[in-house]
């Protein structure tokens, strides 16, 4: 049987109440991280790419696994958790600029959250530069929805990435797994994630009518696109949500 734990935790500047499988976590996640902190490597750090849809809880399950990583005995291991939402580009960029759809021109801020509107050549950057140097990595806080330029100092030599895109089969996106030690898939039903979407929208300070608006013109299409365009060949360990919040080891 499964531990359980209840804890109140600050994800993307948000407060958040999770709940984790100590058992998942303790004896299956937090092993194989240690074991590819300990594989020997070119340079001095090593990524764990944690990728899946939005709302499936990526930034909650990589706070919880630095957490875990620091409790464990007799040896911790020590890791930064990173988000590529910090690499979204400005909200002020996202406000002026527009990009051509099937359903017309729109501006980049009412999709926010597809690859159009992250950075990625930036993304890149760090992640090359960040193999043997401590960089400093942006951040994004829900709470004024942009982005914190230089505000993450890696420090640990392995670091936890999560989000949305780690594994997009598109210019750009494709020749980050490059990086990638090992690789986590977090899925769940599409039903579920349209619930959590929702809910992080209202939390965020929109109205339920407006979230809704806002899942139906973007987030739905990202969760479709991630599914769809990701190359899930090169995932190690796939996880899925289930409809109680739990997770459980699953296959794509």
């Amino acid at each position: 049987m499964s531990a359980w734990r209840f804890a109140e935790m600050l994800v993307n500047g948000l407060e958040v109440e999770v709940d984790v499988d100590q058992e998942l976590v303790e004896e299956t996640l937090v092993p194989a991280l240690a074991e590819v902190a300990a594989r020997p490597r070119a340079h001095r750090r090593a990524f764990a790419f944690l990728v899946g849809p939005p709302g499936v809880g990526k930034s909650t399950l990589a706070a919880v696994l630095a957490e875990a990583g620091a409790r464990r005995r007799p040896a911790p291991i020590e890791m930064d958790v990173v988000g590529i939402d910090g690499f979204h580009l400005p909200h002020s960029h996202l406000t002026s600029h527009h990009l051509r759809t099937a359903h017309g021109t729109v501006p980049l801020s009412s999709i926010k959250g597809a690859p159009e509107t992250f950075d990625v050549e930036a993304l890149a950057r760090h992640l090359a530069a960040s193999a043997d140097d401590d960089v400093v990595w942006p951040t994004y806080d829900r709470r004024v929805h942009d982005v914190v330029p230089g505000t993450r100092p890696l420090s640990a030599d392995l670091v936890v990435v999560e989000g949305n895109w780690l594994l997009l089969d598109e210019p750009g996106w494709r020749d980050l797994a490059v990086h990638a030690h090992y690789v986590v898939l977090l899925t769940g039903d599409p039903g579920l994630l349209r619930e959590r979407l929702v809910e992080r929208k209202v939390r965020g300070g929109l109205t339920p009518a407006e979230a809704e608006a806002f899942y139906e013109r973007s987030d739905r299409l990202n969760v479709e696109r991630v599914m769809a365009s990701s190359d899930f060949s090169k995932v190690d360990l796939t996880l899925v949500v289930q409809a109680d919040g739990t997770i459980q080891q699953g296959e794509m």
